[in-house]
């Protein structure tokens, strides 16, 4: 069997259109050099793009405008639900006995999802609402899998017990799909560890926050760091990836595994080591 890097490189030879020489002829599908052909598992279109251009949040496919982290979390469902990679209109039949939840998921997805599981896709500021920090009882024990995709970097801390909330609302042996931004070194970075009681200010063109200390001090910060536009969905923290783990598993979560592995059929190819899927089991 060839060791895996070299499996890696002779399926992304493959896959990608020869960075050769070429006759005058143009190739049959006049694709440039370096390009990747590939299906979006969202839609099912099929797609092609520049390896270059395989970034976390940048959109490449024409029909359903599927960035590549959207097509990684349907990748990683369809691998724990499944034991296989499959487009979301090919998930099986049985799918509709499984309870799924979504954490802010974007339509792209949801939508499909909703018609393929027993799932309800959840905002933190809109119905069906649903706080990690301050859940319903009624949740908990439910869900054969949940997503949360780039979520809990914005939870007001301690991020802690949003953890093992999550936990909670699992039914024995749960999946976890889960995103954040995070770095690889170091620990995670708190902005504003003694958050209490605070809010956020527009003065001029800033916004600021202010916050009161549970032990009454006033704090004000600056610069802050808005996910979707100014003013939007605030910046809490930036994780790293050992915390993450940890965080996990001192919730209860097991076979937590951090992908950095690409599915080039699918057009997912990691150009850097952070900010990847990570999956657990409750």
């Amino acid at each position: 069997m060839l060791p895996a890097v070299s499996r890696i490189k002779y399926r992304l030879g493959r896959l990608l259109v020869p960075d050769v020489a070429r006759p005058a002829v143009p190739t049959p599908r006049g694709l440039a050099p370096g390009t990747l052909v590939f299906r979006c598992n969202i839609c099912g279109t099929q797609c092609s793009t520049l390896v270059a251009n395989l970034e976390r949040e940048k959109s490449h496919c024409s029909t359903c405008d599927s960035s590549m982290r959207y097509r990684a979390v349907m990748h990683h469902l369809s691998m724990e639900l499944f034991g296989r990679s499959l487009c979301v209109e090919d998930f099986p039949d049985e799918a509709r006995e499984l309870k799924g939840m979504g954490m802010s998921d974007s339509e792209k997805y949801a939508s499909r999802l909703s018609r393929k599981f027993r799932y309800t896709n959840t905002f933190y500021h809109q119905e069906p609402k649903f706080d990690v920090q301050n859940p319903p009882n009624d949740l908990d024990g439910r869900f054969n899998f949940v997503i949360s995709s780039d979520v809990f970097e914005h939870v007001a801390p301690p991020v802690e017990q949003a953890f093992k909330n999550l936990h909670d609302i699992f039914a024995s042996g749960g999946i976890l799909i889960f995103t954040v931004p995070f770095g690889i070194e170091g620990e995670t970075i708190e902005h504003f560890p003694d958050l209490y009681d605070y809010r956020i200010e527009k003065k001029a063109d800033e916004y600021t926050l202010r916050n009161c200390t549970k032990d009454g001090r006033i704090q004000e910060f600056h610069d802050l760091c808005f996910h979707g536009g100014p003013g939007s969905t605030l910046e809490m923290r930036l994780f790293s990836e050992s915390d993450i783990c940890k965080h996990l598993a001192d919730a209860g979560f097991s076979s937590i595994r951090v992908h950095r592995e690409p599915a080039f059929e699918w057009g997912i190819y990691w150009n850097a080591p952070w900010s990847v899927p990570v999956t657990a089991r409750a």
